[in-house]
């Protein structure tokens, strides 16, 4: 059913037709698990970065995602992004300069965005579906580096310390790069979170905050210098 016959039947008050339409829609949920699930299933190791699509090539923080990117490559890690333009567009370029996989998790969006060119043209997967897309990030990614960025890269940042809060996945290391950037996030968090007892204080362990790439590269080597590689859950 079109979007526009959805509108209709609710119009109409047509509530058969509209619980047709949404048993059907579990199908294309479902046909985006499997395609994600099949190929990265045998991509490797790889770290995700994220970060705004809106920062500019000359920016320092696009510089430093590029940094970052090429660096990894050169440690054994792949680079996962979200596939579009800024940060994420640094990301899989850093990722290419440095000859390692480039993968690109792109949503579909009315407004943007393409896949940039510096994807694997095998490793790029569209979705329709954020949530789709936020499984196949936790699933598949060994690590999170987190450039600064809007609300999207703060939910899945969030989404991530939610799950690894609650053991519904195995920690990874999460990066959070820029201390100007971040820092008034992370004084909000000590100050308000856990003054108010909803976090403990063992929640603050779960991210780091740094300011240059080779420090978020340590993070990660160290953090697996201890375990072994698999998949979160």
């Amino acid at each position: 059913m079109t979007d526009q016959k959805v509108e209709e039947a609710f119009k109409n008050k047509d509530w058969n037709e509209i619980k047709t339409h949404d048993s059907w829609q579990i199908f294309k949920v479902i046909s985006e698990f499997v395609t994600g699930f099949e190929k990265l299933a045998e991509i490797g190791p790889c770290v995700s970065i994220f970060g705004s699509a809106r920062t500019a090539a000359s920016h320092p923080y696009y510089q430093l995602a590029e940094e970052i990117a090429f660096k990894l490559t050169q440690h054994g890690y792949g680079v996962v992004s979200g596939g579009g333009p800024g940060i994420m567009e640094a990301a899989n370029k850093g990722a290419h300069k440095g000859g390692g996989k480039s993968v690109g998790l792109n949503i579909v969006l009315p407004f943007e965005q393409e896949g940039n060119p510096y994807i694997d043209p095998d490793k790029l997967i569209n979705f329709d579906y954020f949530f789709v897309r936020k499984v196949m990030f936790m699933k598949y990614s060994q690590g999170f580096i987190v450039l600064p960025g809007g609300f999207g890269t703060l939910d899945e940042l969030f989404e991530a310390l939610t799950l690894i809060q609650t053991k519904k996945i195995g920690k990874f290391p999460i990066v959070l790069v820029g201390k100007k950037f971040w820092s008034g996030m992370v004084d909000w968090i000590k100050n308000a979170l856990l003054e108010e007892k909803n976090i403990s204080a063992a929640d603050l362990d779960l991210f780091k905050v740094v300011d240059s790439a080779d420090e978020a590269i340590k993070i990660i080597n160290d953090f697996y210098a201890q375990y072994m590689l698999k998949p979160n859950f």
